[in-house]
């Protein structure tokens, strides 16, 4: 297969490495455009692995060239492909902004979200919840930092975890960067109501990639693994 487009739409932080996914220009009947996340053959994708030529880490809303070799799917992951990182580096080749990414984003909505949040028939779906909420903590002590975010969707959707006052983690790197600047080197507790958090953000539309965990505890665990916004937002940690 040759090399091919994908819109990466996560790039989020795991234990031992990183996690990316997005879409690519194939249409699917469900999600509107075929989702792939690009893996190793052994091991946790690395920061390195999502670095281009010139040094740059690759970031959502990016369109890059990747050398998706093969399927891999290991249920409900079914959208797991092989991907060479070394022979091929990830290439950016433009970025979803302005018009087009208002356009987009409010055109490729999951038409099933249900399938991943409750039937774990495969584990990644881009949404627009009705409310939502985020929550930022750091222990200056200790060091632990953590972001949250609940959110309510339509239909069978909404009867989940994200739904709950605890809401899910948020592993979306740039989100959790935001976060730290928000709460500074203090940190402490930040929670932000959906208008409030619209408000701070200076948004018009809020947009979440979800996707599960791997198994832990016999489970499958939602996770916000993309924060996308109109306008987007940028993060000014000094």
């Amino acid at each position: 297969m040759p090399p091919q487009e994908v819109l990466i739409l996560a790039m989020t932080q795991m234990l031992s490495g990183i996690c990316t996914a997005g879409f690519t220009l194939e249409p699917d009947p469900v999600s509107g455009l075929r989702w792939v996340r690009p893996s190793r053959d052994f091991g946790a994708v690395l920061l390195g692995d999502m670095t281009d030529a010139d040094g740059r880490l690759v970031q959502c809303s990016d369109v890059v060239e990747l050398n998706l070799l093969a399927p891999r799917p290991d249920p409900p992951h079914v959208e797991d492909w092989l991907t060479d990182f070394v022979r091929h580096r990830p290439r950016l080749l433009r970025r979803l902004e302005g018009e087009k990414r208002a356009r987009f984003f409010a055109k490729y909505l999951d038409r099933a979200p249900e399938d991943v949040l409750i039937h774990h028939s495969r584990s990644l779906c881009l949404v627009q919840p009705e409310q939502v909420w985020a929550r930022f903590s750091l222990d200056s002590y200790s060091g632990k930092y953590e972001a949250r975010m609940g959110f309510v969707l339509t239909g069978d959707a909404d009867r989940t975890r994200a739904a709950s006052r605890r809401g899910v983690s948020v592993t979306d790197l740039k989100w959790r960067a935001l976060g730290r600047a928000w709460l500074g080197e203090k940190g402490g507790l930040l929670t932000l109501d959906h208008d409030a958090l619209l408000t701070r953000l200076g948004i018009e539309a809020l947009y979440l990639a979800v996707g599960l965990s791997r198994n832990w505890q016999g489970e499958y665990w939602p996770l916000v693994v993309g924060v996308h916004v109109v306008p987007d937002y940028e993060v000014n940690d000094r």
